[in-house]
C-alpha cells in the first residue's frame, strides 16, 4: 500500500508514487482505464498526473481524450474528494497543428477552461504550465495563475519543463508582490543518465542536475521519466527499443546498470524496482510518476515503494 505525504508547503495530501495517464482514452479505453484507476486506488494511490493536450496527437480521438477519461472515471465513483488531480497547460496545439509557444495569460485561460470541461469539476487541484516561453515574463504567468487560483479555477499552480534558474525567478516575483508561487516543479529525471541530444530531440529537456539540486531543497520535484523509459528492464532483458537507447546513450548507465542489478538481486526486488526506489528514497520530497497499461503493471510498480535504499545504496546508483 501506498502511503500518504503533504506536498510540500500546500493542503494537497497526496500518495507517495503518481499515476500518470497519457494513454488513457486512446491506447487505453475507458473500460480498461476505470480498472487500473480503481486498482491505484485500491493500492493506496490518489494523486493523478495528465495534461490538456494528452492524446491529441491520435487524429480520431477527442480532444482532451486523457482528461475525459479521467473525468468519465471520476463520474462514475460519485465522490472525487480524495482524488488529487493535476493536469497541465500552455503546451503547443497538437490537434490544430499549432506548434507556436502558447505559454501565455490567454491560451493559459482558453487550456483551464477546458480542462475543468473535460476533467468534469470545478476546481483542478494542482495546475502545472506544461512548458515554459522564457520570452514571457513571469510576472505576467504568476499574475495570471493567481487570478485563476482566486476565482476557484485552481487550487495551486506549479511548472513543468522549466528551468531551475526561471522557476526561482518566478517564485521571487510572487513573494515580491504578495502572491503564491510554483508549489513544485514536474521535472525530466530517473536513474538512467540522458544522453541530452538525444533526449531534446524526442523533446526531454531540463534534467535533473545542477542548479535543479538547490532548488529541490526549497519544492518538491515531481519526476517525470521515472521509470527511464524501462531503459534498464530492457537492457536486463537484452533488447533496448531504438528510441529508448538513444535517449538514453551516456557510458555512465553501464555502471548504473551493474549497481542496479546487484542491488535487485540482493534486495530479491526487479530492477524496474530499483529505479523507481532510486527517485523514491531521495532525501527531498520527490514523487515518482509512473505508467501502467493494466492494472498487474499498476501493481508491480506500486511494489517498488516497499524498497528502502540508503543514502550508501543511492550514492552508489548515482556514481
Amino acid at each position: 500500500m501506498l502511503n500518504k505525504t503533504k506536498l510540500g508547503n500546500t493542503d494537497l495530501t497526496v500518495s507517495t508514487m503518481c499515476y500518470g495517464t497519457n494513454m488513457l482514452g486512446t491506447a487505453i479505453p475507458q473500460d480498461r482505464a476505470d480498472a487500473i484507476l480503481d486498482t491505484f486506488v485500491e493500492l493506496g494511490g490518489n494523486f493523478i498526473d495528465t495534461a490538456r493536450m494528452y492524446g491529441d496527437w491520435i487524429p480520431d480521438a477527442p480532444t482532451g481524450a486523457s482528461e475525459r477519461a479521467i473525468g468519465a472515471w471520476l463520474k462514475s465513483r460519485g465522490n472525487r474528494s480524495d482524488i488529487v488531480i493535476a493536469t497541465k497547460g500552455g503546451m503547443f496545439d497538437a490537434r490544430a497543428g499549432d506548434y507556436r509557444m502558447r505559454v501565455n495569460p490567454a491560451d493559459v485561460a482558453k487550456d483551464i477552461g477546458e480542462s475543468l470541461d473535460h476533467l468534469g469539476v470545478e476546481t483542478i487541484d494542482l495546475y502545472f504550465l506544461h512548458t515554459d516561453d522564457p520570452q514571457v515574463p513571469v510576472s505576467e504567468l504568476i499574475d495570471a495563475l493567481a487570478e485563476h487560483q482566486a476565482a476557484g479555477r485552481i487550487r495551486h499552480y506549479a511548472a513543468s519543463n522549466w528551468a531551475a534558474d526561471r522557476v526561482v525567478e518566478a517564485n521571487a516575483y510572487a513573494r515580491s508582490a504578495g502572491k503564491p508561487g510554483f508549489v513544485a516543479s514536474e521535472t525530466f529525471w530517473g536513474l538512467a543518465k540522458p544522453n541530452l541530444e538525444g533526449a531534446a530531440a524526442q523533446g526531454y529537456q531540463h534534467y535533473y542536475e545542477g542548479e535543479y539540486e538547490a532548488l529541490h531543497k526549497e519544492l518538491p520535484i515531481i519526476a517525470y521519466a521515472a521509470t527511464s523509459g524501462g531503459y534498464f528492464a530492457m537492457r536486463e532483458n537484452g533488447q533496448i527499443a531504438d528510441h529508448i537507447a538513444a535517449r538514453y546513450a551516456e557510458p555512465d548507465n553501464d555502471r548504473r546498470f551493474e549497481v542496479a542489478k546487484d542491488l535487485a538481486a540482493k534486495k530479491g526486488v526487479s530492477i524496474n524496482d530499483i529505479v523507481l526506489a532510486y527517485v523514491l528514497n531521495q532525501p527531498n520530497q520527490t514523487i515518482p510518476i509512473f505508467g501502467g497499461s493494466s492494472p498487474e503493471r499498476v501493481r508491480e510498480a506500486v511494489a517498488a515503494a516497499k524498497v528502502v535504499l540508503s543514502a550508501e545504496e543511492l550514492a552508489a546508483l548515482r556514481g
